[in-house]
């Protein structure tokens, strides 16, 4: 009995379902009705939407339409792309011509206070250095000293030149002399108490003779430069930090070699107080030197003419 209903149970166990197809004849023909609804649905080109889309993508990434319009290459040449950045200026364009104005005025407006800050910087510059060379200025006449110095304001800053109207060096050396080392000693005070870096620079002038000490006329001006420097930074203790030293030869004259005296003033060591400005400031220090408000100010005091054709 028992062994009757075991083979009963295998039998069932092993009936094999024959409609386990349908089901994925059901899943064909459903994925069938899919594809071609789909296929239907993208044959339907709304083209009213597709022009206002293809206009939108042109406006939107500064190209032409024709790229969407099937054309062979969106290259006018090779290695030069039709399509054109979008610019600040095409933006303005496609303003409104009130809004328009308004945007412009407003950019003029701001590049023209920029201008007036920038003017303004320079002018306060101006103001204090004009307060230095005041400062040196009566220091030199209280000892008698100032026909040696020639001083203007440029783009460089104060520029302090140490003629020779008193013979600053003899010639041919680079050795101040007694006078070079006191004008030098009546400098240097004011020159220690303001924090700007200071640039000596070196020159000879324009005799065209082999100095007797050096190789030329360069070796000679770098070690006048030097000596004015470390008379500086020695006697004075102005910081190293704050000194440098160029050598010009002959190769930058005062005045025009050509006048009466000028050989005497071009030999000179050029003590210059370098501006901090930034360099778009900078160059509206002349501007700012050559208005009439502070030209009278910052005249160079002339020197007495001199004598004499050394280097």
């Amino acid at each position: 009995m028992s062994g009757a209903r075991r083979g009963r149970r295998h039998e069932e166990e092993e009936h094999e379902n024959h409609e386990r197809w349908l089901v994925t004849y059901a899943d064909m023909v459903t994925l069938l009705m899919v594809l071609f609804i789909v296929m239907f649905a993208m044959s339907q080109v709304d083209e009213r939407k597709f022009n206002e889309l293809k206009s939108g993508l042109a406006a939107g990434f500064g190209q032409p339409e024709a790229m969407l319009d099937g054309g062979s290459s969106i290259l006018e040449q090779p290695g030069s792309a039709v399509a054109e950045s979008i610019t600040p200026q095409a933006q303005t364009a496609q303003m409104d011509p009130a809004l328009r104005d308004r945007v412009s005025r407003a950019v003029s407006e701001n590049a023209r206070l920029e201008q007036q800050r920038k003017y303004a910087d320079a002018q306060a510059e101006v103001n204090r250095l004009q307060e230095v060379l005041d400062r040196l200025e009566r220091a030199l006449r209280e000892h008698g000293l100032e026909d040696d110095v020639r001083t203007a304001i440029d783009e460089r800053g104060l520029v302090i030149s140490l003629v020779s109207r008193h013979v600053v060096f003899a010639p041919n050396v680079a050795t101040l002399t007694e006078r070079g080392e006191q004008v030098v000693d009546t400098l240097a005070p004011a020159l220690e108490d303001i924090p700007d870096k200071l640039q000596i620079d070196g020159h000879t002038n324009q005799v065209k003779v082999k100095p007797a000490n050096y190789p030329t006329d360069w070796e000679l001006s770098a070690a006048r430069a030097v000596t004015v420097l470390r008379r500086l930074g020695e006697r004075w203790d102005i910081p190293g930090r704050r000194l440098t030293a160029s050598a010009f030869g002959h190769e930058r004259p005062l005045v025009d070699p050509q006048e009466p005296g000028s050989q005497a003033v071009n030999k000179r060591v050029d003590i210059v107080i370098l501006t901090s400005l930034p360099s778009e400031t900078r160059e509206l220090i002349d501007e700012v030197v050559d208005s009439p408000t502070t030209a009278a100010a910052t005249s160079a005091a002339a020197p007495a003419g001199a004598q004499g054709a050394h280097s």
